[in-house]
């Protein structure tokens, strides 16, 4: 008889089971991972899921640690600056450096910042 694998729950639910299956659209996850290489011709069904398990994650934690950034400036309301420092306070978000550095910069230095120049609005 089979017994469940590593990932069956991320298949159903996860561990919590308050997002249903799959909270990110494994459509869009499957288009991302297709263009992220040209050597990327087939993608099992479950390897969507696992990465939409990995954003839901990441941004569980890039949330907790920029609310965390809110709080300590007395606000109740997460805004893209709390984003931005919570990138450059953690080692573990480095990647992200050059998506925000722009953006923060401005931010420290007092500058009003053009919706045009942002990084954050560029991105969508």
């Amino acid at each position: 008889m089979r017994q469940a694998g590593a990932y069956s729950k991320l298949l159903c639910g996860g561990i919590s089971r308050r997002t249903g299956p799959h909270s990110l659209p494994l459509a869009r996850i499957k288009k991302i991972m297709k263009k992220s290489s040209e050597d990327v011709k087939m993608i099992s069904g479950v390897a969507p899921i696992v990465f939409s398990k990995a954003c839901e994650l990441f941004i569980e934690e890039l949330t907790r640690r920029s609310w965390n950034i809110a709080i300590d400036g007395k606000r109740r309301t997460l805004n893209k600056d709390d984003v931005a420092s919570a990138v450059i306070a953690t080692d573990l978000f480095d990647f992200l450096i050059d998506l925000v550095s722009n953006s923060h910069a401005n931010l420290v230095a007092g500058e009003c910042v053009a919706s045009n120049t942002n990084v954050f609005d560029s991105i969508f």
